[in-house]
Order: structure tokens, then C-alpha cells, then sequence
């Protein structure tokens, strides 16, 4: 059966390619949402016919809220990929769709907004990436995969984030690809 996935993102959606052009994976992509009206995912999904959508913040956080789960739960997604999504969704979103986030750091260690700076301050020598399931809290869902990536004497946030991307697309797809075969029990 195939997996009906939306996928949030709020960047440039590079982590939303990698899934779209991961062929191998018994998915469909049935929407991208983002959060950012000129994020470039936005564009990418529309290049390949994806159904893609700005759902903007704005003045109410409790109307985005229930925006949110009001238009995810319109594709009837088996799981939810949070890609680069810079947004704390609400626990009625966590609690009704299964959702997998990919964060720059090796969890628990860096959660939030700004692991690969919080990384390069506390000095580490390795950091990386995480896939983890989404709850309420922020970045402390049960963790699924990780990845490590060192981090060179050169490094400031920039090059050091943009190797961690660089991992981080073929972490995600495998990642999709591990835990499809629960997804289909519940289905």
C-alpha cells in the first residue's frame, strides 16, 4: 500500500527534494505545506505537480493551529514529514498524524531553532542529525535514526550546516524507508 506523506518545510526544501525524488520509497507525495509564503519548497513541489500551500502564522497562533490540522488532515496523510518546518506544531496535529522531524544535531544534545550554532559554542568535535518522531515537546520525540558529522577546526555555522544538509537527505529517505513497514500495520 502506498504511503500518502505531506511534507512541511519552511526553506529552500532541499530535504523535501531528496523524498520527492526518492523513487525507491512506496509513497506519494500529496502535499507540501509551508509555513513561509516565498520559501522556494513551495516551488519545487509546484514544478513537479504537487499540491503546495503557504499557511502563514500571522496575527492569531491559535487560528494557525487549527489551520494547520484543518488543511494537513484534507490529504489524508499516513505520516507527516516535518522537513526543515521551523514551527512548533500544536498537539492535536502530534496527536492525530504521525510525524517524523529531522533536526541538525545529535538528540538530545542542541534541541531547537539553533543546534549548529549551539554546537560550535559548546565546542563539540562531532555533531550531526536526527530523525525523530514529533510529541509535544520541542525536538524530544523517541528518536528513529541518527547521523554523526564531525566538525572541522574551519567550521562556522554556514559550512557546517551545509554539510549536515548534505547528510541529512539520504538520512531522511532511509529513514522513510525503515519505518514504512509499521505504517503499513496501522494503515
Amino acid at each position: 500500500m502506498t504511503c500518502r506523506l505531506v511534507i512541511l518545510a519552511s526553506g529552500t526544501g532541499t530535504i523535501a527534494q531528496a523524498i520527492i525524488d526518492a523513487y525507491e520509497l512506496d509513497i506519494k507525495v500529496v502535499a507540501v505545506l509551508s509555513d513561509q509564503i516565498a520559501s522556494q519548497v513551495l516551488e519545487r513541489a509546484k514544478t513537479v505537480g504537487i499540491p503546495s500551500e503557504c499557511i502563514p502564522v500571522g496575527n492569531s497562533r491559535e487560528l494557525w493551529n487549527i489551520e494547520i490540522v484543518e488543511k494537513t488532515a484534507a490529504f489524508e496523510p499516513d505520516l507527516v514529514v516535518s522537513a526543515g518546518f521551523m514551527r512548533i506544531l500544536p498537539p492535536d496535529f502530534v496527536n492525530r498524524f504521525p510525524t517524523i522531524n529531522i533536526h541538525p544535531s545529535l538528540l538530545p544534545d542542541f534541541p531547537g531553532a539553533h543546534a549548529v550554532r549551539d554546537a560550535l559554542a559548546a565546542g563539540v568535535l562531532t555533531t550531526g542529525s536526527t530523525v525523530h518522531w514529533v510529541d509535544a515537546g520541542v525536538d524530544t520525540g523517541p528518536i528513529i535514526t541518527q547521523m554523526q558529522v564531525p566538525v572541522l577546526p574551519h567550521d562556522d555555522e554556514r559550512t557546517l550546516h551545509e554539510r549536515i544538509k548534505k547528510i541529512e537527505r539520504s538520512l531522511i529517505v532511509t529513514t522513510i524507508a525503515l519505518i514504512l513497514p509499521k505504517l503499513e500495520q496501522h494503515v
